[in-house]
This record gives C-alpha cells, sequence and structure tokens, in this order.
C-alpha cells in the first residue's frame, strides 16, 4: 500500500502523484493541512513536518526521491 501526506500548495506533492500516476501505482493521499490526524499521523511517524511524505509498504521517505521511490516500489511488485 502506498500513501502520500501531502498539502493543497505544495508543488513537490504535486510532482510526487503525477509521478505514481505515471507508473499506475493505486495511492491514498492524506492532505496534512485539512486533516489533523492525518498530520499527526504522519508527525509521529517523521518526527517532522514537511511534505511531501511518502510511506510505501511500510518504508518512509521524507520529499520527491524518485530513486528512494522507485527502489520501494519494486520491493512491493
Amino acid at each position: 500500500m502506498v500513501k502520500i501526506y501531502t498539502t493543497s500548495t505544495c508543488p513537490w506533492c504535486t510532482k510526487a502523484k503525477e509521478y505514481l500516476k505515471s507508473l499506475n501505482i493505486d495511492f491514498k493521499e492524506l492532505n496534512v493541512q485539512s486533516d489533523m490526524e492525518a498530520r499527526n499521523e504522519m508527525i509521529k511517524k517523521t518526527k517532522q513536518g514537511h511534505v511531501p511524505v511518502l510511506e510505501i509498504n511500510n518504508e518512509i521517505i521524507i520529499g520527491f526521491k524518485q530513486e528512494e521511490i522507485d527502489k520501494a516500489l519494486n520491493n512491493i511488485r
């Protein structure tokens, strides 16, 4: 399962979502700007408040790091 923690105004969040879509990867988006429960969950997992945060098969990736995303995705395909 892939989760992505985002905000509405984050350009890197948009890039990360577009990248996942280009790979036909289903993901659950959690907007931490409007969803306090998601924000608290993200901070608990990462100890920080920057987005995007991708959670791929329980692996946390902070920021749009394509190489790390690809590596994590290879582990779930």
